[in-house]
């Protein structure tokens, strides 16, 4: 017995001595604004790394730092009262290239922190990262990650946890997880709305991800799923947060190469920003609360969305089976190349087909199911489920929603509503508020198969002429 408790003792010591603490200011960080700290943060990871793992602790202070390079087993621990702030100069953002194969293309992009290929990463603690992202002009429609850096960047990595930390201000995205598996990220606070694309969390064909209990207020898109590879976002929970967004809240989009599998999405909250002295993007009070969309090929199946309560958001809920067709094609040599209108990431190269001649690149929705949603205080735009001629979207059940809308439409606004939706706007981006408001208060549904709707009840605050469900070509 006393050989065993003797081994323990000696592995927990082991243990303990090699999870070694590795403090910036110890290895020449400044809490001082004007002094660049680069350098120091990052002997600090390298250290850390080489010595097999630990630590990288950041002390209560100010901090200024161009990009960092997390890798491999290495723990970036922020302590209350700590802030890392972005430069305010591009120069001291280093330009990375990924070798991950199904990048759009292999353009160099700026970000603050930076991880490619690493595992069993954690970025933690009560501290605060700051982007001060609002000295990064928009200088062209696709300049994220070019002109404007990211705050938060990890690619193909694997057993990854981000908690506890406040993330603000941004030059584009806050944080992109590209092709990453086992991502836990919790209890996170995020304010992004000081530049256009601000979105709070991107999540792009991941796999085996947990998304819980964090507090986001973006100007763009609040939690997005995202997949501009031919890599699935799959098997994905998001749960008990709060998100304000000028834009949806809550999105499955826009980029869809590959498409969503075994989504659960429960327990949002969302509300207008409390903040509203700027608007890049967007509504006011948001554009949707809940955006599922196929709009580039892929497919969207199996996907639950549950226990929504809304306050604001022109259309809350919006599902979109569109063709813009940005889609990708793979050289014999293993090479992809995006086919469509450039986007983040840098395809200033790439151009858009405005009418896709190829059917190819239309996806597939099915397996949709949507319960309750209680919404107050919505714009009068109403919610929509709209697939393409030939090309339906099936198999979606809305149970247990609660619409309290403004209203308002006359009957003599119905003709031009109807005009309206002539147009298909089939390889338009898909936006819940694109045709105006919907001939439906409710939902309007068209190019659909096996849709049901139980207990589904729609108020306005103004006398609306319209009915509560319009459907055409659909079941």
């Amino acid at each position: 017995m006393r050989q065993i408790l003797c081994g323990l003792l000696l592995l927990g010591c082991s243990l303990l001595a090699t999870a070694r603490d590795y403090v910036i200011t110890d290895h020449g960080a400044k809490s001082d604004t004007t002094v660049l700290s680069t350098d120091a943060v990052q002997r600090c990871i390298d250290l850390c790394a080489a010595d097999g793992g630990g630590r990288v602790v950041v002390p209560a202070g100010h901090y200024t730092i161009g990009t960092i390079i997390l890798k491999s087993n290495v723990h970036l621990h922020l302590e209350q009262g700590a802030t890392l702030y972005g430069s305010t100069r591009l120069k001291d953002y280093k330009r990375m290239q990924s070798n991950y194969k199904s990048l759009r293309t292999h353009t160099e992009t700026i970000q603050l922190v930076y991880a490619d290929s690493v595992e069993n990463v954690v970025i933690d603690g009560y501290g605060t990262i700051d982007g001060r992202g609002r000295v990064f002009p928009k200088l062209s429609w696709n300049d994220e990650g070019i002109t404007r850096p990211h705050l938060l960047r990890f690619i193909q990595s694997r057993d990854i946890t981000v908690k506890d930390i406040t993330l603000g201000n941004s030059g584009c995205w806050m944080q992109h997880y590209l092709a990453c598996d086992r991502l836990r990220i919790s209890g996170i606070r995020v304010t992004n709305r000081n530049n256009y694309n601000n979105d709070a969390l991107d999540l792009d064909g991941c796999h085996d991800v947990i998304v819980s209990d964090i507090v986001a207020d973006s100007d763009d898109d609040g939690i997005t799923l995202k997949s501009t590879s031919p890599r699935l976002c799959e098997d994905i929970t998001i749960q008990n947060c709060i998100v304000s967004s000028h834009c949806n809240a809550v999105k499955l989009g826009t980029e869809t190469n590959g498409g969503f599998r075994n989504i659960q999405i429960r327990g949002i909250v969302v509300k207008p920003s409390s903040d509203q002295s700027s608007l890049f993007f967007g509504k006011p009070i948001g554009s949707s609360a809940l955006s599922l969309e196929i709009v580039d090929g892929g497919v969207m199946e199996n996907v639950s969305v549950s226990d929504l309560t809304v306050t604001g958001t022109e259309s809350p809920i919006f599902v979109r089976l569109g063709h813009r067709g940005r889609g990708w094609t793979f050289s014999k040599s293993g090479a992809s190349a995006f086919v469509g209108q450039s986007v983040s990431g840098g395809n200033e190269g790439a151009t858009r087909s405005q009418k896709p001649d190829s059917i190819e690149t239309i996806g597939r929705m099915r397996g949709i199911y949507i319960n309750n949603v209680h919404v107050r205080e919505a714009g009068n735009y109403g919610c929509s489920i709209t697939g393409l001629p030939g090309h339906p979207v099936e198999d979606v059940h809305v149970s247990n929603v609660t619409i309290h809308q403004r209203g308002g439409i006359k009957s003599g606004d119905l003709p031009a509503i109807r005009q309206a939706l002539k147009d298909e706007k089939a390889a338009e981006y898909p936006e819940a508020t694109m045709w105006g408001p919907l001939p439906a208060k409710g939902f309007y549904v068209r190019h659909a198969r096996g849709v049901t709707f139980d207990a589904v009840v729609t108020h306005t605050a103004e006398p609306d002429a319209r009915p509560d469900f319009v459907r055409e070509d659909a079941e």
